[in-house]
């Protein structure tokens, strides 16, 4: 990000120890008590504000000298220069308790917008925002020759507006609204003159500044606005750049709040009358209050601001001009209609002709996204169907510019500040998310949080199954869009895709047919409603998963799956809840292979299948044949240890009658034989390739769930017994040992015997293993009377020392 030199800087600044900076602030207060500090209070002050901004650690600074920045600061002769490195060192120290600063008497408003930055950076402390604000008033109420202190004046004012609203009085509301209106409408439609240093070539018949222009070169016939261009501009041309941008937070500010505020119950009935148009066109706008003649002033701007859009800009820089104007002209626009429903009509026509003419221009795609907001939030006033906007926008844009970091942010949040606005065109955001999943696939890392916030309005209970397929794609999805990028016959001259991978060995192989209709699907604009198996694509596209892009996504995912099934679990009944978990058992080894993305999948997978499991646990039963082939499968161990141990504690908790009267005896039987030649597999045989080590915790949850069914079904606990005898035995042998280490080897032994003890009581092991209700509610766990480790303490008496009594 810097440069060595830079760096280096940055490191000696940090490094400074307190005395240094002591010694050092001694330097600075004699040069700042020079009558004329010169060029080395300058590089003195821009030394100390290095340092004081290099760390996040407030630095301290002796008193003198914080005292004497504030006097310089606040001095009228001292140079600007020094006043701004003053303000800057005192704002990195905010918020700090021991300022002093003494505003009232400035006139200029550059020193005071200096003082206030200060000021405001520390906070509403003891006021200093209302006092500040009313100081700023009187500054602009003095009728001072509009030079460049008004100018600096603007910001703090727009600031002050933004932190404590409320401080501002009617009348001061007013006069700014006044004096916005002079801005905007009514600036120099004439260049400035350039500065000259006088000096022999200076003559007072210097050619004299001709009109602004626009864009296109063409002069301007209009009044002036920001998208105006000139060599040089006038302090009131200034004024009007600066005055649109507070303009949207102005009125926001100054207009009805809601409902309440006077007369809007009447505008609003006269919203599609005939008589809110002629009332509109009708008024002389220098009759209107202040606040109503600057929305009218501010809805003329923004009609000249959509006008100059429409020209061909000569330069790069005023055609990024003219898009982010365009796209804050609507966003007044669509205030100034919330504000006032007469201005709905006359918006109407300007903004479906403008988007019929943005349609066709993808660099101009920004602007969409307020003008579907405000036919979402006036469509329906208005009579116009939104619908067909909506559908362009969510089928074209994020297909065709998922690239662009800034439009892809900017859409999701849209479509989550936009949700209460959506209505019944709810459906067409929830049909786009295999489009809206383009835009996190490919900037995952900052959308992430925002597709958490917004998953839960777009799951339901159609799309579930599909959106599930879609998360655990989500990398292969990224790589597809780099394949698509690098395919596209109109790549651009900077290439958007993984640079570090120069001509992948898949590029030529995705042009067969048989991986284009899976790669159509995987890169489909609308739910389809069908899942395909994407395994031979995921294969195909195995050389892109060490893309730096598609790394990204693949740490994205597990976050992203956790906040599917917070949201699904909400509304999933036992059919979904089915359909769910076979997706679970499905997609454990069908994962696109980027490293270490199926051992993350598997962890959050695992933890999900035990929550569904305990939302309903009928599904054990539903779907017994699919979880026997699961646990019947040896490989299910290999890299699925979370995965077999989720399911083999779910048949061990949830296979009983007390759950679900279709349970047999045949059932718990199969699914016993099962789980025990697969524990049996697993730790009778040498890992190797084929067959891998069993983590001990997997071996431990198989034990478990072996004497929870035996407990079910007493024919089963002299199997069950015996093998956890050879289980103990294998796991005090040496062999074990070696595979395992001593304390993994050490737990299996104690949870081998714990069993054993308990399956020598079968009615106690039932009462532990398969508890009721009842016992599973806290007060049992804490009642000493009837606590369950009171009840396994008596057990375990009656076993060491009453051993005779007891039968076998």
């Amino acid at each position: 990000m810097f440069t060595a030199g830079a760096e280096s800087l940055l490191h000696q600044a940090r490094e400074i120890q307190d005395e240094e900076l002591q010694k050092f602030c001694s330097r600075v207060v004699k040069l700042l008590q020079k009558d004329d500090p010169g060029p080395d209070a300058v590089d003195a002050l821009q030394r100390l504000f290095l340092i004081v901004s290099a760390t996040k650690y407030k630095r301290k600074l002796e008193k003198t000298c914080v005292d004497l920045l504030q006097t310089t600061l606040c001095s009228p002769k001292c140079p600007e220069q020094l006043q701004f490195l003053c303000a800057a060192i005192l704002r990195e120290r905010s918020p700090a308790d021991n300022l002093s600063l003494s505003w009232d008497h400035i006139q200029s408003s550059q020193q005071l917008s200096l003082v206030a930055s200060v000021l405001l950076a520390q906070g509403d402390k003891k006021e200093e925002v209302r006092s500040v604000g009313q100081h700023a008033f009187r500054v602009l109420e003095s009728r001072q020759p509009e030079g460049p202190s008004l100018r600096h004046l603007l910001p703090v004012v727009s600031k002050i507006t933004h932190l404590a609203p409320h401080t501002l009085h009617e009348d001061q509301t007013n006069l700014l609204s006044k004096r916005l209106v002079d801005w905007l409408r009514y600036a120099s439609v004439q260049q400035g003159v350039a500065h000259t240093s006088g000096g022999f070539f200076s003559t007072p018949r210097a050619r004299q500044p001709g009109p602004v222009t626009e864009v296109d070169g063409a002069v301007a016939t209009d009044f002036f606005t920001v998208l105006s261009t000139g060599q040089h501009f006038t302090e009131d041309q200034w004024l009007n750049v600066q005055a649109f941008s507070m303009l949207r937070a102005w009125l926001v500010h100054s207009g009805p709040q809601g409902p309440s505020a006077p007369d809007a119950d009447d505008k609003s009935e006269l919203e599609g009358s005939t008589l809110s148009v002629l009332s509109a066109t009708s008024t002389a706008s220098h009759l209107l209050p202040p606040q109503e003649r600057l929305r009218e002033k501010a809805f003329e701007y923004c009609q000249r601001l959509v006008e100059q859009s429409t020209r061909r800009a000569l330069r790069k820089g005023d055609a990024d001009l003219q898009k982010a104007c365009l796209v804050e002209a609507v966003l007044v626009l669509d205030t100034l209609c919330r504000q006032d429903p007469t201005f709905l009509y006359r918006t109407l026509s300007c903004l479906k002709a403008l988007h019929a003419r943005l349609c066709g221009d993808p660099a101009r795609a920004r602007a969409l996204l307020p003008i579907a907001q405000f036919f979402l939030s006036h469509g329906e006033a208005a009579a116009v169907d939104s619908e067909a906007i909506l559908q362009h926008l969510f089928t074209r844009v994020p297909c065709e510019l998922f690239h662009s970091p800034m439009l892809a942010f900017e859409f999701v949040r849209f479509c989550g500040d936009s949700l209460p606005l959506f209505g019944r065109n709810l459906d067409i955001l929830k049909r786009s998310f295999p489009n809206l999943f383009k835009l996190l696939a490919w900037n995952s890392p900052p959308l992430t949080s925002e597709f958490v916030a917004l998953l839960p309005s777009l799951v339901d209970a159609g799309s579930a199954v599909e959106m599930l397929h879609a998360l655990l794609d989500l990398p292969c999805l990224t790589a597809a869009l780099d394949l698509q990028l690098r395919l596209s016959p109109a790549a651009s001259e900077r290439p958007l895709w993984d640079t570090s991978l120069r001509n992948p060995s898949c590029l030529e192989a995705s042009r067969d047919p048989e991986f284009q209709a899976l790669l159509q699907h995987l890169l489909r604009a609308e739910a389809s409603g069908t899942v395909q198996r994407l395994a031979p694509l995921h294969e195909l596209l195995q050389p892109m998963t060490g893309c730096a892009r598609v790394v990204q996504c693949a740490e994205a995912v597990p976050t992203l799956l956790q906040a599917f099934f917070s949201a699904v679990t909400r509304f999933a009944d036992g059919a979904l809840t089915n359909q769910l978990v076979l997706v679970l058992l499905e997609r454990r080894d069908s994962l696109y292979q980027v490293p270490q993305y199926e051992d993350r999948v598997h962890r959050v997978l695992s933890s999900q299948l035990l929550a569904l499991c305990a939302l309903h646990p009928s599904l054990v039963v539903d779907l017994a044949k699919e979880l026997l082939e699961f646990v019947g499968s040896v490989s299910s161990v290999r890299s699925r240890g979370a995965m077999l141990a989720a399911v083999a504690w779910a048949v061990g908790e949830y296979l009983s009658v007390s759950w679900d009267r279709r349970c047999t005896v045949e059932q718990i039987t199969r699914f016993f034989e099962a789980l025990e030649a697969l524990l049996f597999e697993v730790t009778q045989s040498r890992p190797s390739a084929a067959l891998p080590k069993c983590p001990p915790q997997v071996i431990a949850v198989l034990m478990t769930t072996l004497t929870k069914l035996a407990s079910r079904s007493q024919d089963l606990i002299p199997r069950v017994s015996l093998f956890l005898s050879k289980m103990r035995t294998l796991a005090q042998s040496p062999a074990l040992s070696s595979v395992h280490g001593e304390e993994d080897a050490g737990a299996i032994c104690t949870r081998a015997t714990e069993l054993l003890t308990l399956l020598k009581m079968p009615s106690v092991a039932q009462f532990v293993l398969t508890p009721s209700a009842e016992v599973s509610e806290p007060r049992y766990h804490r009642d000493a009377n009837t606590a369950l480790p009171l009840a396994l303490r008596t057990v375990s008496r009656l076993v060491e020392k009453e051993a005779g009594l007891l039968p076998g």
